[in-house]
């Protein structure tokens, strides 16, 4: 009876001890992942597509840049060649202040173009014109970029042939003193009996 007894006992203190190893020795837990580090690669991330957008846009500035320079035509907007054209002109001090207090710069639409270049049926992408605002002086500097694939000589003869030297009050200027010119897809036309040449060499300088 002891024996059995004995025999019991020790059956169950095996049992207890192999429990008490198997919940001891369970599995590690698995490491956090450190997402500090996700986010820092995410903002890396999202930096990288800002340089991304940046670099296609300076590329695609650098392809106009270049496609501008192998086609001839002239960077910036109208207004910006305009103000190449003021600046660096060799006019007198008297026209220099005329340019800052008496000039306007007008948008040509199809219903003025008439006006300023003496055709209403004449073509273009988009055309500024820079005049007096009082309408005693006569002078008048237009600039006209046109179409893709126009007849810019064609259209320069239009606008030459039929441009009025005398659309002011009282006043005009002569024939000899209109310059129609281009350069690229930009035409100039200028009508000035003092400062005409001096404009017009400012404008075939921007050629480079």
């Amino acid at each position: 009876m002891k024996r059995l007894l004995l025999l019991v006992l020790a059956l169950v203190f095996v049992v207890s001890f192999t429990a008490c190893q198997t919940k001891d020795t369970g599995g590690e837990p698995e490491p956090t992942k450190d997402i500090s580090q996700n986010k820092d690669d995410g903002q890396n991330s999202d930096q990288n597509k800002d340089d991304g957008q940046n670099n296609d846009q300076n590329k695609d500035d650098e392809q106009n840049s270049d496609q501008n320079e192998q086609s001839g035509n002239l960077d910036g907007s109208l207004e910006d060649i305009l103000a190449k054209i003021y600046d660096t002109a060799e006019v007198s001090s008297n026209f220099k202040n005329f340019i800052d207090s008496g000039l306007q710069t007008t948008e040509i639409t199809a219903e003025s173009c008439g006006y300023y270049l003496g055709k209403e049926d004449i073509e273009f992408e988009e055309a500024i014109a820079s005049e007096p605002i009082m309408s005693t002086s006569a002078y008048s500097l237009c600039l006209v970029r046109v179409k893709e694939g126009a007849d810019i000589e064609k259209i320069k003869k239009d606008i030459k042939d039929n441009v009025d030297p005398m659309k002011w009050i009282c006043v005009g200027v002569d024939p000899s003193n209109i310059f129609v010119d281009n350069i690229g897809d930009v035409i100039i036309l200028i009508m000035s009996n003092n400062e005409g040449k001096a404009l017009y060499d400012a404008f075939l300088a921007l050629k480079g």
